[in-house]
């Protein structure tokens, strides 16, 4: 482990552009439960995919509503990890560092991440129902008693700015997540099981076009088999050491 640490922290310090791909794992260690896991005590009994869908709100848009309250409630105790802490460090020692993560909680961007594509969206978001109007957040939502409230601009109901089941990610999120792989010297993949599409090619085209791929993760799966690097364990365990190992190279050649 500490001679692919090194091996890993020297192909970073080497590089002038990062990207830092994340999943749910990087979460996790701030005590946020992924999707599935979130379906627990008096949600037990409700099927993920009809909180997560288009169909589901339209069925019952409180319901709905209330399961993104509970998660948000979870999300807004949260606070970012050490993993999230190394990443952000990375943008003091590398020239250009972009995040590409999977995650909706914001962690990424309050532990000091200063350029992260949001894939999925965020919970911290808001859009009326049809898409015109978007970026409120809960404060600007604060004196409505309805749930879901309504669009302040075109009454709409409101929703989470997150991507459900059968809806596409965002475009420009897309291109600019793909031009960031397309980049890289080096892709540092951390907390993602490589399922999940099309976030799972990145790792891959980004290889491809001549990157390092490096990846974080406690098990063995699809994305460590592939990658030149495998360095096995939490982010939050990892991630620290590694960054210290760059900042040791650079400051070396400075």
């Amino acid at each position: 482990m500490r001679n692919e640490l090194t091996h890993a922290a020297e192909n970073i310090a080497r590089s002038s552009r990062l990207v830092v791909l994340t999943g749910a794992g990087v979460s996790r260690e701030s005590g946020i439960p992924t999707f599935r896991e979130a379906q627990d005590g008096l949600w037990a009994r409700f099927d993920p995919m009809e909180m997560a869908s288009e169909r589901g709100f339209l069925r019952n848009p409180q319901l709905v509503w209330e399961w993104y309250e509970y998660r948000f409630g979870m999300v807004a105790a949260a606070q970012p990890n050490l993993g999230h802490l190394a990443i952000a460090a990375l943008e003091e020692l590398i020239p250009n560092v972009t995040v590409v993560t999977q995650n909706i909680d914001g962690l990424h961007q309050a532990g000091g991440s200063t350029r992260v594509l949001e894939l999925h969206g965020s919970i911290r978001r808001y859009k009326c129902f049809g898409g015109a109007h978007r970026g409120y957040t809960r404060d600007d939502l604060a004196t409505q008693s309805e749930k879901p409230p309504r669009c302040p601009q075109c009454g709409d109901l409101m929703r989470p700015d997150i991507v459900w089941f059968g809806e596409y990610l965002p475009e420009q999120v897309m291109r600019d997540a793909y031009a960031a792989c397309l980049r890289a010297d080096v892709a540092l993949v951390v907390g993602t099981s490589g399922v999940v599409q099309p976030a799972a090619s990145l790792p891959y085209l980004a290889q491809e076009a001549g990157a390092t791929v490096i990846d974080v993760n406690p098990e063995d799966d699809e994305i460590s088999r592939m990658a030149d690097i495998f360095l096995q364990g939490m982010g939050g365990g990892v991630l620290p050491g590694l960054v210290e190992a760059v900042r040791s190279l650079r400051q070396g050649r400075s």
